[in-house]
């Protein structure tokens, strides 16, 4: 099958999986994004609050913020490749039953990388436009150069983090689109990688290799957006 039809096929397939996916589990709207990021900032079950953690990497590397945040970053990775293996195992077949855990360990996964990297270049996880901006840069730059462009999103997140006021508007609409996105990113994976295959093993393997390289590109896409700036 052509490289392009197989794109094709799995993010039609995605879309229409994902509607399937949130209802076999009924958290996985919006809502789960934020649950997300509050278990990432806080804290949950062997994993510190991201300040805590990120704060431990920057011990660890002398007072270095760049060397902590390259370390941060590679953490996440290894933690986002260890749950897409153990989330991918069942290839196809499992895809509408154990994506929700895929999906929504990816999420605290990242968002406590980058709620790590916001933190340690000097802005305040408890701001409701910072918690935004940490959102945001889940969707990654390709996709918030083009949401930007269309007005589905106002800003990069730099300028939502520091925007002088907060619009509590954005809250939901930033939700809305990353969990659509991340549900759309997992199915389709799911789809594209194991079509004629139906391997379970190659689908884990996959997992670890996607969901690692994806926590790796919005990583280092945080660490260029985040500047450095001083707490007031």
């Amino acid at each position: 099958m052509a490289p392009r039809l197989k794109k094709g096929l799995a993010v039609e397939a995605a879309r229409q999986l994902a509607p399937r996916i949130t209802q076999m589990a009924p958290g996985l709207t919006q809502s789960f994004v934020r649950e997300a990021l509050h278990r990432a900032i806080v804290g949950i079950g062997p994993l510190p609050a991201a300040a805590k953690a990120a704060d431990e990497q920057l011990r660890e590397q002398d007072g270095n913020v760049d060397k902590a945040i390259r370390e941060v970053i590679q953490n996440h990775v290894t933690y986002a490749g260890i749950e897409g293996l153990a989330t991918n195992l069942g290839g196809i077949v499992t895809a509408a039953i154990v994506a929700p855990a895929n999906i929504a360990g990816l999420a605290l996964i990242q968002c406590r990388m980058v709620a790590g990297i916001a933190h340690l270049r000097g802005y305040d996880l408890d701001d409701p436009r910072v918690r935004n901006a940490i959102l945001v840069a889940l969707l990654g730059q390709d996709a918030i150069v083009k949401m930007v462009r269309k007005q589905q999103l106002p800003a990069p997140p730099m300028a939502i983090a520091t925007a002088p006021h907060h619009d509590p508007a954005l809250d939901q609409s930033v939700s809305t689109l990353l969990a659509t996105e991340l549900i759309s990113r997992v199915i389709g994976k799911r789809i594209a990688t194991t079509v004629g295959k139906r391997v379970p093993v190659v689908g884990g393997a996959v997992g670890l290799v996607t969901d690692g390289w994806s926590t790796w590109r919005v990583g280092r896409y945080a660490d260029r957006e985040f500047l450095p700036r001083t707490l007031r």
